[in-house]
């Protein structure tokens, strides 16, 4: 790999402090989408149940994908909602959070973190919620494939229900 490439793999627990930094960067009150802010605690325990794949460039994340169990998020209220409109398949799984840094965006890398995840879980159902009011996110989304199953409301905002099979 040379130096300046993108290395795209499962990530560790070494990773947590990069996810939590490039978490921090991109949540509402930086003007970022994210919806929740996870605790490292959290992110360890969702490395260590399903795979969480990242992406780093130069020893520094720079994108990562979460897939979670629904049970993981069963004290999250935006997560009740989302099932409350979708419910899934039985074995279906939570895809997201996703955030890649700002200095990589339009390149690709949110369709590699995906691809990656797909090879993780062949054949089971994803599904996940974007803001309405973030086309640029939807756009991205449904150019990977996937699609709309619902819609629902949380505080203020009108979230869109998409969902895919690995």
């Amino acid at each position: 790999m040379a130096l300046n490439e993108t290395e795209i793999g499962l990530a560790s627990e070494a990773d947590v402090t990069g996810i939590l930094d490039l978490q921090r960067k991109n949540l509402p009150d930086r003007g970022g989408a994210l919806s929740v802010e996870f605790s490292r605690d959290w992110f360890t325990r969702a490395i260590a149940a399903m795979p969480v794949i990242v992406a780093r460039r130069q020893g520094s994340v720079v994108g990562f994908l979460v897939s979670s169990a629904f049970s993981a998020h069963a004290d999250v209220p935006i997560v009740q909602a989302m099932r409350a409109a979708y419910a899934g398949a039985a074995d279906a799984y939570l895809y997201g959070p996703i955030c890649v840094a700002r200095s990589e965006r339009g390149c690709g890398l949110a369709g590699r973190l995906f691809s990656a995840l797909r090879r993780e879980l062949p054949g089971r159902e994803g599904v996940l919620f974007i803001r309405r009011d973030n086309p640029a996110s939807l756009k991205a989304h449904a150019r990977m494939g996937m699609r709309e199953v619902a819609e629902f409301t949380h505080g203020d905002a009108v979230h869109v229900v998409l969902a895919y099979v690995g």
